[in-house]
């Protein structure tokens, strides 16, 4: 297993009922929390080769502000519309595009398919146990087999596990 997957959920997200899903942006803690993702992971040399990221405001902006973090060019991010709550096979069919050169992508979205996905690749065996096992701005980093297109149930291992609020010693 050569290939590293960073699942990022976006960071909190403005609740408002007069906008749709879609173009909810970040609150400050979200572009914070979004921002000290990409701190830890420059700090501990975890730098994405690749981003790919729902088109959703709030994803697209945690994606932003983590490569911002990182010293990324924002402009690298790709944005697929099938990691918008299209389940976990699109995101596999979006993951089977990347070039095999790629060693670690990064990739930002939502619940309930990040959890989906992250159960399917690794297994519940391994998680922590708690009510919401990705809450807003978690960074889980999986070990992946050496295709990107042959990602099967059970095929990954977590390395690491990450909350943003323990960044800061939150509760």
């Amino acid at each position: 297993m050569s290939r590293e997957l960073c699942l990022l959920r976006h960071g909190k997200a403005v609740v408002d009922e007069k906008n749709n899903d879609f173009a909810r942006p970040l609150t400050g803690r979200g572009n914070r929390d979004a921002y000290n993702i990409g701190v830890l992971m420059r700090r501990e040399h975890w730098p994405p080769d690749f981003i790919l990221s729902s088109p959703a405001t709030r994803a697209l902006a945690t994606a932003t502000c983590t490569a911002q973090a990182l010293g990324l060019d924002a402009g690298a991010i790709k944005q697929d519309l099938r990691l918008y709550f299209q389940g976990i096979t699109q995101i596999k069919a979006v993951l089977a595009t990347v070039s095999p050169s790629l060693k670690r992508v990064l990739l930002v979205g939502h619940n309930p398919d990040l959890e989906d996905l992250l159960l399917d690749l690794a297994g519940s065996e391994s998680l922590p146990a708690r009510d919401k096992l990705m809450p807003t701005a978690t960074l889980v980093r999986l070990q992946m087999p050496d295709d990107w297109r042959q990602l099967s149930t059970n095929c990954g291992k977590i390395v690491s596990f990450t909350l943003a609020k323990q960044l800061l010693g939150e509760k």
